[in-house]
């Protein structure tokens, strides 16, 4: 019975990982398809920006509320739910014959991603028991989310070139369903007696305006920023919002324990990862659009030019891991986070004739600042709370992350587009409209810039080409820049709010098990 209940413990661990892995590879891997997705489908800049946002959008909605759907119907069966959801998105997605059809089957694949992802804590914890053994389970299913976020854009190069883009999601099938075997084969069911209600009211509310507001920052160049649409967006998401806030503010049961943000240190873990997300994983889009449509890297050209980051990433998150143990998780954050928004700086200042080696030292030091910044964020997220909350405090921190790039994805793109279309402009000297400049700027990011300029007259080609080069360069430089910063304010923010005492380290009434008050401001550790 021992030995049954070993191989099951490690079967369970396996399924786990590899579910985990497949869904957070699809938020990286696809950046790199996307130009030949582009290519093949049609479609605008704003799909682009889509395919990213569904799937985001759908994580971050749904993760809190699938736990409790775990808790009450079954773990096991509600994940291998989520598995089935997952790969049958995946072959959809593969299968899509039109930009709209393939961002719906996103959406679907960020349903089945945002099941399994809040069932698998609590299917790992319910086989390894508190102390060593779970912390090395932890420590595994922690490097399986870190090596799928860091090679994302290397796989997504080397399918997308060698069997095509419809790859990336035609892999997910047959793992899928080796997966779910082992599932219903190897994993014990388990429920919870204590169960909680579902909050459909937060699930509709936050679904709903986030929803809004990235439909507003991803069609606001198109419609106009002072437009009666998309005021009305800005609008419907900010009600939405409150009405939210005050629904988990009354609910017995919410699905985001506001009291949680009393803790100065859950609050500062949940930013900092929101400005990782909103910055270098957002950034990812645009990077490699330049990479691939204005430098003409194929896909695995442009994966292999981000082996900077994925190598920095692997070689500092164990020496990370290791630092918690002498120096306080908020140095280790900030650091992070601070060379990561260093990193993006760095990156700024290209030019029309730069070279992809323009990147490096950005790409090098930002590698570094996220292999330090991530196990930290881990670690923190779970270790500020009670450890009954830990399967929330998860949920709540990938929440924070996914919307951290569905926003930034969204964000990045308008301004960019604006900030490109007005340097179009001013070069032309006005003979451009601001919707013609847009969309050469839209253009020379799809690659398709020479069938743009067939609309415009011979004598005048060259000096719009030109144009529409340096709007692109000039909306890139915008938005690494502002991720930079975006960074370096949640360096701060670190700083200030993440306190070594709130962070259980095991010892007696640390941490965790301290109650949940505000700490009074200027106080320090």
């Amino acid at each position: 019975m021992a030995g049954s209940q070993t191989n099951r413990k490690w079967w369970t661990l396996g399924a786990v990982c590899v579910a985990t892995f497949m869904l957070l590879l699809d938020i990286t891997v696809v950046n790199t398809a996307l130009p030949k997705i582009q290519q093949d489908l049609g479609g605008s800049f704003s799909d682009l920006q889509w395919v990213i946002d569904a799937y985001a959008l759908s994580l971050a909605a749904l993760v809190l509320t699938a736990g409790s759907l775990a808790d009450r119907f079954g773990r096991r069966r509600v994940f291998s739910a989520g598995l089935v959801v997952f790969s049958a998105a995946s072959l959809l997605c593969a299968l899509a014959p039109d930009p709209t059809f393939l961002n719906l089957a996103r959406g679907l694949q960020g349903i089945g991603g945002a099941i399994m992802f809040a069932v698998s804590l609590a299917l790992v914890a319910q086989e390894f028991e508190s102390g060593p053994e779970r912390g090395m389970a932890m420590g595994i299913y922690g490097a399986s989310i870190g090596v799928s976020v860091a090679v994302g854009p290397l796989i997504g190069g080397l399918l997308t070139d060698g069997l095509g883009w419809q790859s990336v999601f035609l892999v997910n099938v047959p793992v899928g369903i080796a997966t779910i075997a082992v599932t219903y084969w190897k994993l014990r069911e388990s429920r919870d007696p204590h169960v909680t209600r579902i909050d459909w009211g937060g699930v509709v509310t936050f679904s709903a305006a986030l929803l809004l507001l990235v439909l507003a920052l991803v069609r606001g160049n198109d419609e106009g920023w002072g437009s009666t649409p998309i005021v009305a967006l800005l609008g419907g998401a900010a009600v939405l919002m409150a009405a939210f806030i005050a629904i988990e503010r009354r609910v017995a049961e919410p699905m985001l324990p506001l009291g949680l943000f009393r803790r100065r240190a859950f609050t500062g873990v949940q930013l900092a990862a929101f400005a990782v997300s909103a910055s270098m994983f957002s950034l990812f889009l645009y990077i490699t659009l330049y990479l691939q449509n204005f430098l003409g890297y194929s896909a695995i050209d442009a994966g292999l030019r981000y082996l900077p980051i994925t190598v920095g990433a692997f070689l500092l998150a164990p020496i990370s891991g290791m630092a918690l143990a002498k120096v306080q998780a908020r140095y280790l954050m900030a650091g992070g986070l601070g060379l990561t928004g260093a990193g993006l700086l760095l990156m700024g200042g290209l030019g029309v004739h730069s070279e992809w080696t323009a990147l490096l030292l950005g790409f090098i030091v930002s590698g570094i600042g996220v292999g330090l910044l991530n196990p930290v964020i881990a670690d923190v997220a779970l270790s500020v709370v009670p450890k009954e909350k830990s399967g929330m405090a998860a949920g709540i921190n990938d929440t924070f992350r996914q919307v951290g790039v569905a926003v930034g994805v969204a964000a990045y793109g308008a301004i960019f587009l604006g900030a490109g279309a007005s340097k179009v402009e001013s070069l032309t000297g006005g003979s451009v409209s601001h919707d013609q400049a847009r969309g050469l700027v839209e253009a020379t990011s799809s690659g398709a810039l020479p069938q743009a300029l067939r609309a415009v007259p011979a004598n005048a080609r060259d000096s719009v080409r030109s144009a529409a080069e340096q709007g692109f360069i000039h909306g890139l430089n915008e938005i690494i820049m502002l991720g930079g910063i975006v960074c370096l304010i949640g360096t701060a923010l670190a700083l200030w709010l993440v306190r070594e005492r709130e962070i259980d380290r095991g010892e007696v009434g640390a941490g965790a098990d301290a109650p949940l008050e505000a700490e009074p401001v200027g106080v320090q550790s």
